[in-house]
């Protein structure tokens, strides 16, 4: 009896009809329903509000601030977009009633998760949020998280990997930079672009691999990789998705799936802006973090697209006035003998921020021989590609406003393109994959344009006062056109010795209170990762490295900002239900009566 709360006596109940007692930490309605007594947690499931104050008719007690419906027995909500209300048992003893606060339908892993997946297959932000934020704090895997986001993506969208589940990926890899409320938008705000992109897109469904009748009946690899290559040439997606099922069946390794795959990108120059190597590069990046089983609905994901891309080769601006095609093909044929031999490639010792120069220069041609020396001469491959990485941030870093406000996205294409690149390059160095490293240098010429005026790179002032609070920044990107101002604050902050860590997880903020579009999610995890490669080094170039790509974000960011905010608004309602907190005036007391 000690266990039980005391609600009153029965005929007390019946007349005032809905009671709230203290159950804990929360409150407890009880109601008395056909000569029945019902016990509920007060909160509405839906945003909290108090369910006593509610209707209860037909068995069905509503919610009178969004109308949600619940079965007064069981809980149970007729509405998807509220969960279900935890009840509680119930005792009478000779009028007495008391009731039991170990409601009976406890909050599992489980429940969670599935709820996720209701979210994400009805496309209901809140949902998603109540989820991620139970599941964080449940101590769930972020990375399980992911998954399950990942599984519904690559599943229910017929036209395949897209925005959406890019997002998801780059904000999984970025979740060490966040603090945890970083953390749970990061995952909510991958989550829902992915329910978003997905909704009435139709569920995909495998062709499956080629027949295999024995040992003596399977195709070698290189036999598989000339179809796939043929059957992205002549954009057939059916064809390339049974040679990669077939390819996966046969148990070859995610760096030959890669490079098959990454060859055939490669074929053509610049594909669709960057978009198509970024979102390989995307798959395989989360492959590493869910597993390989989900390689067949993963990376065939990324087939129904090849149809409809466009290839840069056959555009005016890559052959005239400069014609970049016949110089690169002519490169091209020079670069599997050049790697051949790749045991002596490393520290090659040459002018490093010379190339970086050139690559930024108006001499394209002059770019493209410097950069098969620094091959010839030893450079790796995925060394010239953060070379590359770091001249497209460079063009970021002093974009001018004067610019058209779309043409950030031009050199964001560049920057996020090089960078995709430079990641495939460090899981696999092939002479294909290495031709992507010209495409990216040449799509750095070409924006070239924007850099004119090139916005003044500032230099830092009072730099033996102590570093600013990173809220500053938040404040200051409060309002439209803060990009110099912010860029300003930002290099003060880095000479003053500001810590990186608070500075990153700060911009992971700017980025995540925004309803943010694709490019912006792409800018920021681009920039942590390569910021983090450049860290590992100690040199002049490697710290100028550093504040390049930390300016990049901040200006593009700052660019970008402010907007409506509705999706981090959805998440803090998610939490804040989470903790148990009023999101409505409440003047009601609760009866200390037992």
């Amino acid at each position: 009896m000690s266990e039980l709360i005391y609600a009153g006596s029965l005929k007390t109940l019946e007349d005032v009809g809905a009671k709230v007692i203290k159950g804990g930490s929360h409150a407890i309605a009880v109601f008395v329903y056909e000569k029945q007594v019902y016990a509920v947690d007060n909160r509405c499931p839906h945003m909290g509000f108090p369910l006593h104050t509610g209707s209860l008719c037909d068995g069905i007690l509503t919610c009178h601030w969004h109308h949600a419906r619940f079965d007064i027995k069981s809980g149970g909500t007729l509405d998807p977009w509220a969960d279900d209300v935890p009840t509680y048992p119930v005792e009478i003893k000779e009028d007495e009633v008391w009731v039991y606060p170990v409601p009976f339908n406890k909050v599992t892993i489980e429940k969670l998760r599935q709820r996720l997946r209701d979210g994400l297959e009805q496309n209901i932000s809140l949902v998603i949020a109540k989820s991620v934020v139970g599941l964080m704090e449940a101590g769930f895997p972020s990375t399980e998280i992911a998954k399950i986001g990942v599984e519904f993506g690559t599943t229910h969208r017929r036209s395949g990997w897209g925005s959406g589940l890019t997002i998801l990926t780059a904000m999984t890899n970025v979740l060490p930079k966040l603090d945890k409320t970083g953390q749970v938008l990061a995952l909510f705000q991958g989550l829902v672009h992915v329910a978003r992109e997905s909704s009435g897109m139709g569920t995909r469904f495998l062709l499956g691999s080629l027949p295999v009748l024995n040992e003596n009946n399977t195709q070698s690899f290189e036999q598989l990789s000339e179809w796939y290559r043929h059957c992205v040439e002549v954009r057939d997606s059916q064809g390339a998705e049974r040679v990669l099922l077939t390819a996966i069946q046969s148990g070859f390794s995610d760096e030959q799936l890669a490079d098959m795959m990454m060859t055939a990108v490669t074929d053509h120059f610049y594909v669709n802006t960057g978009h198509t190597l970024d979102f390989h590069n995307k798959a395989f990046e989360i492959l590493n973090q869910i597993g390989i089983e989900h390689r067949p609905y993963v990376l065939s994901s990324l087939l129904p697209g090849i149809g409809d891309v466009s290839r840069s080769e056959e555009s005016h601006s890559w052959q005239s006035p400069v014609n970049l095609v016949k110089p690169l093909k002519e490169a091209f044929r020079e670069l599997p003998d050049i790697l051949a031999d790749d045991t002596s490639r490393g520290d090659a010792g040459i002018d490093e921020p010379a190339l970086v120069e050139q690559i930024l220069s108006d001499n394209p041609i002059k770019t493209v021989n410097m950069m098969i020396a620094a091959l010839k001469n030893g450079v790796t491959p995925s060394r010239l590609a953060q070379l590359v990485t770091l001249a497209a941030a460079d063009r970021i870093s002093r974009f001018h406003v004067q610019n058209d406000f779309r043409d950030w996205i031009t050199v964001l294409h560049t920057f996020t393109h090089a960078h995709a690149v430079h990641e495939s390059l460090r899981r696999s160095a092939t002479p294909e994959l290495t031709r992507a490293v010209f495409h990216g240098a040449m799509s750095v010429y070409l924006d070239r344009f924007l850099n004119t005026p090139s916005a003044r790179r500032p230099e830092p002032k009072d730099v033996e006062t102590e570093p600013q609070s990173p809220s500053e920044l938040l404040e200051m990107m409060n309002q439209q056109q803060q990009v110099a101002e912010s860029a300003r604050w930002v290099v003060n902050y880095l000479a003053r010795g500001g810590d990186k860590s608070e500075l990153f997880n700060t911009l992971g903020h700017a980025l995540l209170r925004e309803d943010a579009e694709f490019h912006s999610f792409q800018m920021y995890e681009a920039a942590m990762v390569e910021h983090d490669h450049w860290e590992k080094e100690d040199s002049e170039l490697a710290r100028y490295a550093q504040e390049t790509l930390i300016l990049a974000v901040t200006r593009y960011l700052a660019g970008h900002a402010p907007t409506a905010r509705e999706m981090p608004h959805t998440a803090q309602i998610a939490m804040r239900l989470h903790r148990g907190e009023k999101l409505f005036e409440d003047d009601l007391s609760i009866d200390d009566e037992s």
